[in-house]
């Protein structure tokens, strides 16, 4: 049976459009909805613990808080929510406890949508995180030429802005060339949001509740202007003090402060 041409053309731009629709990234790979109360499921999530010192104190931020593993005071599930929190302690001579949890070891991306919802924590000091770090960080040297995406970051003195960065070798703060964009968004201690970051072999953009601000681009140079070809893992963690968290000075007596996320999920 023959069709006319009409009907053909029709049938194709049909065809194309339900490809247009389909979801760039629909299949979910990985995820954690945090349903389950107690310690973080050790199937999905390692802990980085201590302070960084002697080699790297404060993790090379000059931060104040003593990282704790299985401590259900720093990082616990409950109530369906994954809660990340600072307390004024000492431990090891460090005056502040918190909690850094790590898919290292366990899982890791090449590409991908990453979304996290999560509700910030407030006050000076406070440095919140949402970021990603290469599995193999000798593949290109290390930090900042092994690369890092920070899907999103925030200070708890200036509460209202949200921060998405690229660290690159080419790119970074040390030598004043840091590309990063900030997005305004009041009550993100009050309300929970998406922070979101979709990465492709182009580029990677950031989003928060699907409203694009940030876009770093591949500029098909070589690994000093994107190291973003290579397998990443997952960082959530609450600082203190340090170069930026601490920058305004400390708030100590509105502590516990905590980050609550809801979930996170991985589609490719």
């Amino acid at each position: 049976m023959k069709f006319p041409l009409s009907f053909l053309l029709a049938l194709f731009i049909a065809s194309c459009s339900e490809t247009a629709d389909q979801p760039k990234f629909s299949k979910l790979v990985w995820s954690d909805e945090f349903d389950k109360d107690g310690l973080p499921d050790p199937s999905k999530w390692n802990y980085s613990v201590g302070n960084g010192c002697p080699n790297l104190c404060g993790w090379g931020n000059n931060e104040l808080q003593y990282y704790t593993e299985k401590e259900p005071k720093n990082a616990r599930v409950e109530n369906g929510n994954l809660i990340i929190e600072v307390h004024k302690d000492e431990i090891d001579s460090f005056d502040y406890t918190s909690a850094k949890l790590v898919t290292q070891g366990i899982e890791d991306w090449k590409y991908g949508r990453f979304e996290i919802r999560a509700k910030l924590p407030i006050g000076k000091g406070i440095w919140s995180a949402i970021w990603m770090l290469p599995t193999n960080r000798r593949a290109y040297g290390q930090w900042p030429n092994c690369g890092e995406i920070d899907i999103m970051e925030n200070v708890g003195y200036n509460q209202d802005t949200i921060h998405a960065t690229a660290h690159t070798g080419a790119y970074n703060h040390m030598i004043h060339t840091q590309k990063s964009a900030t997005h305004f968004l009041p009550e993100s201690d009050e309300k929970f949001h998406t922070y979101i970051l979709e990465w492709e072999e182009d580029e990677w953009r950031a989003y928060i509740d699907d409203t694009h601000f940030y876009t770093f681009e591949n500029e098909q140079k070589s690994s000093m202007e994107w190291p973003f070809d290579q397998p990443f893992y997952l960082i959530l963690n609450v600082a203190y003090g340090g170069n930026w968290g601490g920058a305004m000075g400390l708030e100590p007596e509105l502590l516990p402060q905590k980050m609550e996320i809801d979930y996170v999920r991985v589609y490719q």
